[in-house]
């Protein structure tokens, strides 16, 4: 397609008017030719010299044009923006840049695909980017760019305390190192601040998921400013209850309610299922703690009453961990008793990141999961309160209530 650096307006809509092809959409017509112009003259100024002209101040020239959608208040635009055969030209001023999380994105299968590391699958992506040309030089530096921000992210003190409650979870993602596919764990943590907002406070990419990793991890949550955490929500991985144990000491532990139903799930028959997994998310939807653990006492009286002996033992067993919300103000408890928020920032980490499949060096994973969190934390900052800051004023239940039934439970059970 061939842009002109000029137009003749009276005969362009002359030509539309009285021609028999009338154009139905006229404005958007209209929109798209003088925008298209405008680009063309700015990669003119750029290149020193208007199209097919020849002179001694040329610096660089066209090579064709690359499609772009142009969202507008008459509808979307395909505009045709110009491409260079040295550099590149973007025109900021008209369309919209791309998003941290998408430069991100492009940064890292732009390397891998420099580095010639990318797969099968995702080469219609790269194409579909307008990566397939992309240089060396132009990959580092929007890597740079990107790592600088994702960094200043990551150091950034935590000064929005007291931190009251606190969710950690990893999710395993994989890395070319020295010539073969490793698997790396991408380790995050959010926490609800003083004014009930939701905060990114940190995250890391770990070797191994052990108690050292998250030791440190958490260690270097709490050098930045974390501080005031009561509870800390996650699954029930070793390593993590350690560390937490460890350098949370004065926290309790909340095991993650979805995890467990799903190792729960695995002492239960399937076609048994429905019926067992209703019966015990009975047990967090009462109003108040004296409630819950009597339906606790329940709920383990009639698995074991119908059979399942195996799952009303291990119910029993995690009683203390996945029930530790109770002793929380009941205001909190929909937002404290399940890990679904986390649950839901995993699916959105693994969308983006599946797209890569294989990352070119844990640099890359840094990058693009950076960018997502920066982009979360930024949505959530101006966001809805995702619990009254009056609220989180109230304090704990520090002591069981005398109607707690774990007594006679272990007796029903036993």
């Amino acid at each position: 397609m061939t842009v002109p650096t000029t137009i003749d307006a009276g005969a362009w809509l002359g030509k539309y008017l009285e021609g028999d092809d009338v154009n139905p959409d006229l404005p958007r017509a209209m929109l798209k030719a003088f925008a298209e112009t405008l680009m063309s003259a700015e990669a003119s100024a750029t290149c020193g010299a208007a199209y097919n002209e020849r002179t001694e101040e040329r610096s660089n020239s066209r090579n064709g044009y690359r499609q772009r959608p142009w969202d507008t208040r008459v509808g979307s635009v395909d505009l045709a923006v110009p491409k260079l055969r040295q550099g590149t030209y973007f025109p900021d001023w008209l369309v919209t840049p791309r998003r941290r999380a998408e430069q991100a994105l492009v940064a890292v299968i732009g390397q891998a695909y420099v580095e010639g590391v990318s797969t099968r699958r995702v080469d219609d992506l790269v194409k579909a980017m307008g990566i397939e040309g992309i240089s060396r030089s132009e990959v580092s530096r929007m890597a740079a760019e990107l790592d600088a921000k994702v960094a200043a992210f990551r150091d950034r003190p935590l000064d929005s305390g007291p931190y009251r409650y606190v969710w950690v979870d990893a999710l395993t993602q994989k890395v070319r190192e020295a010539g073969r596919v490793v698997n790396v764990a991408a380790v995050v943590a959010t926490a609800v601040n003083h004014q009930g907002q939701r905060e990114v406070v940190g995250f890391d990419i770990v070797t191994v998921e052990d108690t050292a990793a998250w030791t440190e991890f958490l260690r270097g949550l709490v050098a930045r400013g974390l501080a005031g955490v009561e509870l800390v929500i996650s699954d029930a991985h070793g390593g993590i209850k350690a560390a937490i144990a460890a350098v949370l000491s004065d926290a309790t532990w909340q095991r993650c309610r979805t995890h467990f139903m799903a190792n729960l799930a695995s002492r239960v028959p399937k076609v048994s299922w429905p019926m067992v997994a209703t019966l015990v998310r009975s047990i967090f939807e009462q109003a108040d703690r004296d409630a819950t653990w009597a339906q606790l006492g329940d709920v383990v009286d009639k698995l074991t009453s119908a059979g399942f002996c195996d799952a009303a033992l291990y119910v029993l067993d995690a009683a203390d961990d996945i029930l530790a919300f109770s002793a929380f103000p009941v205001e909190h408890w929909p937002k404290i008793r399940s890990n679904n928020p986390q649950e839901r920032l995993n699916k959105e980490i693994r969308r983006r990141t599946d797209v890569v499949g294989i990352f070119p060096n844990r640099a890359a994973v840094t990058r693009l999961l950076g960018a997502l969190l920066v982009e979360q934390n930024d949505e959530w900052v101006v966001g809805k309160r995702y619990m009254g800051a009056e609220t989180l004023a109230a304090p704990r239940t520090t002591k069981p209530s005398a109607a707690d039934p774990r007594p006679a439970i272990e007796v029903a059970v036993g």
